[in-house]
């Protein structure tokens, strides 16, 4: 029998006051890995009443007592390191590779979050005012809420709730339908097992057909004053949309299309591991993996045939063997997705190099495509599946072209020996993350992370990611009484 997870509302678990609950899928099996409540309307007001009345205490609590919840909340991250391994294996079809590269991250922006709570927070400002003092200070914005995505739960749960509490929030979190536990009530069981406060942050699942519902609920909410998410560009237009609606600030972190650049004084061999790493890694379900590897036309038949052949050998399958690289997608309606754009792709004229076939199930296989054409809708749509495309460029104002010939802007990686070089090539691509020689996907709790234009807006990570959750205000002290005209 698979286990079964309640709501978590006011530091308490809770069925759905409808009593529904609803089936959490694993990809590689086809079958229940557990059941979770399926939350109504009425369990997103209880949610937020909770969050609500805990808010003045919480943001009260002398910031090292919060320090301390944080920082022992990452030790027991890392302690139950195996955990998050069978967890996202049985949730989401992650390997055990991916899963503790979840740990290491998720313990890495708690521990970030807890150095920013102690950290100088606000500016002495200048003031025409004689003996005046005047304060530009940071306060918490109130309840937040906050959507955690299923593709990397642990990494995604965390960031969604760490930079909310640190600076006084509460949060409520909408766990993504495919990843329930992973993104949202294990990493709440975590910071609540390191004594964050009952009612701080509470977890809602749903099932899939009320996410519109539960969503429009929850930003609603006079008593919400921010929201986050993190996920798919279409499902972010519709957040971004609900939260300007009711006048709330927002971040969203959305798709990409990105690219790895690889110049004509790369390191080859390098530059193979880098890319394969860049458009495999997890299956190509991370918003920052490569769909697009831009090789210089010196290069890029020797690169190609090593490419290729290291694609071809990644251990894929059961994502339970330590060596599996490539497992299964989220479901098989992913895989068909994938597999549909493949097709597509074929059909009007690409080739595959490797891969190709239809997916089994959930599993697609690693894929290799070249002669992309531009009607082909993989050409312009984040695959977010393990696909990947090569294409040759003359010089560094094509390989430019290319790479900023999306909608999206997130992330980018270029492969050069020559700093300077892949720094002027850097500048000049349109994306708020750009690696020079390395690969697209990078990940640090202190660095600010988001992109722009279709990939969205705001930052979380460091500072920024305080910034987004804190409201600044101006406040003076005058020590001596003013004159007035009248």
């Amino acid at each position: 029998m698979p286990p079964d997870r309640d709501l978590l509302i006011g530091g308490k678990e809770t069925p759905a006051v409808s009593g529904r609950t609803t089936a959490d899928i694993g990809p590689w099996t086809g079958k229940p890995y557990a059941r979770v409540a399926a939350a109504g309307p009425e369990d997103v007001r209880a949610a937020v009443s909770a969050a609500d009345a805990a808010l003045a205490e919480w943001a009260a609590l002398e910031p090292f007592a919060r320090r301390t919840v944080f920082l022992r909340a990452a030790d027991l991250m890392e302690e139950r390191a195996e955990q998050v391994v069978e967890l996202m294996a049985g949730e989401v079809g992650g390997t055990r590779g991916w899963a503790l590269f979840n740990v290491e991250v998720a313990a890495g922006i708690l521990r970030e979050a807890a150095a920013a709570i102690t950290a100088p927070r606000g500016d002495v400002l200048t003031t025409r005012e004689p003996g005046g003092l005047s304060l530009a200070v940071r306060e918490p914005l109130g309840v937040v809420a906050a959507f955690a995505p299923w593709n990397a739960p642990v990494i995604l749960g965390t960031r969604a709730v760490a930079a909310p509490l640190a600076v006084g929030n509460t949060v409520v979190v909408k766990a993504s339908e495919d990843a329930p536990i992973a993104c949202g009530l294990f990493v709440a069981d975590v910071l609540r097992d390191a004594g964050l406060p009952d009612g701080v942050l509470n977890v809602i699942t749903n099932d899939k057909a009320d996410a519109a519902v539960i969503a429009r609920e929850l930003i609603a909410d006079s008593r919400v004053r921010a929201v986050n998410f993190t996920g798919s560009t279409g499902v972010g237009r519709i957040i971004g949309t609900l939260a300007a609606e009711h006048l709330k600030p927002a971040v969203l972190e959305l798709g990409g299309k990105n690219s790895v650049i690889v110049l004509e004084d790369a390191d080859l061999d390098h530059a193979v591991n880098a890319a394969v790493f860049a458009a495999f890694m997890n299956s190509g379900q991370i918003c920052m993996c490569a769909d697009r590897i831009l090789v210089h036309t010196s290069l890029v038949d020797e690169f190609t045939r090593r490419f290729t052949a290291k694609v071809a050998g990644l251990p894929s399958g059961d994502p339970n063997l330590p060596a599996t690289v490539v497992g299964p997608l989220v479901d098989e309606a992913a895989a068909g997705r994938v597999g549909a754009l493949v097709a597509d792709a074929v059909g009007k004229g690409a080739r595959v190099l490797v891969g190709g076939s239809a997916p089994e199930g959930a599993l697609h296989p690693a894929t290799v495509l070249t002669d992309l054409p531009e009607t082909a809708e993989l050409h312009h749509i984040e695959a977010f599946g393990p696909v990947v495309a090569i294409r040759a460029f003359a010089d560094d104002d094509e390989a430019v072209s290319l790479a900023n010939d999306t909608e999206h802007g997130l992330s980018c990686g270029i492969l050069t020996e020559n700093g300077t070089h892949g720094l002027k090539v850097a500048r000049r691509v349109r994306t708020g993350i750009v690696h020079v020689n390395d690969q697209s996907v990078g990940d640090e709790p202190q660095a600010p992370f988001g992109g722009f234009a279709a990939s969205g807006y705001g930052r979380f990570g460091g500072r920024w990611g305080i910034e987004a959750f804190s409201n600044t205000r101006w406040i003076t002290l005058s020590t001596e009484h003013s004159r007035y005209p009248f």
